[in-house]
């Protein structure tokens, strides 16, 4: 049980590839050109690995980040237009930053099977494929909106090499609307999937978003409570409190895990408070970059 005097604190405060796998993987860095969402100066390129195809660009030099953008299945590079926070614009200038088009997300580049038997790993695997592709073993997360599952995934999966992360508005389990996300997918994303994918049945998609979204109707989804407690990498959480993004899972995910901490709510407006909240940011990530 959570610890009611922290939680009660938080919200006023309110692996890498096997070495025997040797992935086919190709790459050819381009000019970003028109690709939106990204700064003048991005490099674009694409990792592959059996059936799985991934768009990847990367700006900015020094420690590298890992960003990957909101919009639910839909997270891909165009997205950092729209975003709260342009993480490739605002810290291009601070870190090396590589992000990525999510497999199969409607907008982007990035294509492979639908893996309904581990979504959320899959992801992972095309993440971590991805800075494996690069030459990177340690890298900062930043995640926004479904970006907070993949970020308590990837350090379940290889937290050595998640030196810190940041959660931005992450996506969880809202008990006010518990199917919003499964819902969204399946009225939003799996009709846009099918027309691009005919070969992808629907019964294929509502087992895919199931095992996403039902299997475990609580927290981040993606990994359990436990986990949580016993992950050890350093978070800074910035909440939010929409269907998508409700305040309970940032106060969760700063109550539960040990080397968390937790902005203000709301900080996206005034001007002033998000330009600080972006600041924290940056600091927060530039104080663990020896650790």
């Amino acid at each position: 049980m959570i610890d009611s005097s922290r939680r009660a604190v938080l919200a006023t405060g309110a692996a890498a590839a096997a070495a025997s796998a040797v992935p086919q993987v190709f790459a050819q860095a381009q000019p970003a050109g028109a690709v939106p969402g990204l700064p003048d100066g991005a490099k674009v390129g694409f990792y592959e690995k059996g059936g799985v195809r991934i768009r990847y660009a990367e700006i900015g030099s020094g420690f590298p980040l890992l960003a990957v953008p909101g919009g639910g299945l839909n997270s891909c590079i165009a997205v950092w237009a729209r975003a709260v926070i342009n993480i490739p614009d605002e810290f291009k200038n601070d870190f090396r930053v590589i992000t990525m088009d999510q497999r199969n997300a409607t907008g982007g580049e990035s294509t492979g099977p639908v893996a309904v038997d581990d979504p959320w790993g899959a992801f992972a695997d095309d993440q971590l494929g991805v800075m494996d592709h690069l030459g990177i073993d340690r890298f900062f997360f930043f995640g926004n909106c479904i970006g907070g599952p993949f970020a308590m995934k990837l350090m379940e999966r290889a937290p050595q090499r998640v030196t810190a992360a940041i959660l931005s508005q992450p996506v969880g389990h809202n008990p006010a609307n518990p199917d919003y996300m499964y819902d969204a997918g399946k009225t939003v994303w799996a009709k846009e999937l099918r027309e691009r994918r005919g070969d992808v049945s629907m019964e294929t998609i509502e087992k895919y978003l199931h095992n996403l979204y039902r299997v475990r109707p609580d927290f981040v989804y993606s990994v359990s409570r436990d986990f949580a407690k016993s992950c050890q990498t350093s978070m800074l959480v910035l909440p939010d409190d929409v269907d998508a993004h409700p305040l309970v899972t940032s106060i969760d995910v700063a109550s539960l895990c040990q080397n968390a901490e937790i902005t203000v709510f709301p900080w996206k407006e005034p001007p002033e408070l998000k330009a600080r909240t972006i600041n924290r940011a940056r600091t927060f990530l530039k104080r663990h970059q020896a650790a």
